[in-house]
């Protein structure tokens, strides 16, 4: 387990964004299939929706997702689809985000753990997710929590999870932060490969249980703190070794 933080010492702590920040109602899974449809329906036949369900979408990037979608249904993409695609379903979930849904909003302590980081003298924070960075900001900006983010990685930067930690450090450096070694670094995240992001890494991870695994799968996967929520403020805090 990577040392906690001392005074004086820089942690970056990265966030993950659905299931860990947020949970959307629904909005993300419903914008993709319409673009999908929308952009590759007629190669893929009348209705592949029902397909799409098999798509696992947890810890995923939206990269990844769609050349699955593309692989499940048969079609062909290239770039120019791909980035069709993506301007599509921005504008699907700039709209969906604004309907109801099961268990939307943010999530317990969320608010508290960042304004509190935020407080902090030498930690920064960031995020690490799978979301294009329009849908991050989409998703974000309405419930009010894009404005603790400078910066991130996110899917344009790379298909492969595992790969957006080094362009997460590297844009946080560019941004104006410090240069951090991996064992400054703490990543919060839902799933296991939230925490296999980590522990490929050499990074902190804290595993929320706030999404679709429990407290033990996120503790078998290598996380170095789960818990319930980030509801008990202390606690969270202690975990990510502030």
């Amino acid at each position: 387990m990577p040392a906690a933080g001392r005074p004086g010492v820089n942690r970056l702590v990265l966030f993950d964004i659905d299931g860990t920040l947020v949970l959307t109602g629904g909005a993300g899974a419903r914008a993709m299939t319409q673009a999908f449809e929308q952009v590759f329906g007629q190669q893929a036949g009348a209705s592949p929706a029902s397909r799409l369900a098999d798509v696992p979408m947890a810890g995923r990037t939206d990269t990844w997702i769609v050349a699955e979608m593309a692989r499940i249904c048969g079609v062909e993409s290239d770039t120019e689809s791909l980035q069709r695609f993506r301007d599509i379903y921005i504008s699907h979930l700039a709209r969906e985000i604004h309907r109801p849904g099961p268990r939307k909003g943010v999530l317990p302590g969320v608010r508290e753990a960042l304004e509190a980081l935020a407080r902090r003298d030498g930690t920064h924070v960031a995020l690490l997710t799978g979301n294009f960075v329009s849908g991050a900001r989409v998703k974000l900006e309405y419930f009010d929590l894009w404005r603790y983010f400078l910066c991130g990685a996110f899917a344009e930067d790379a298909p492969d999870r595992n790969a957006l930690f080094a362009h997460a450090l590297a844009r946080v450096e560019a941004c104006g932060g410090p240069a951090l070694q991996p064992s400054e670094v703490v990543i919060v995240g839902d799933t296991p490969l939230d925490i296999g992001v980590a522990v490929a890494a050499g990074a902190r991870s804290v595993g929320v249980a706030t999404g679709s695994y429990d407290i033990d799968a996120l503790r078998n996967s290598g996380a170095d703190v789960a818990l319930e929520d980030l509801g008990d403020l202390a606690a969270a805090l202690d975990a990510f070794g502030v």
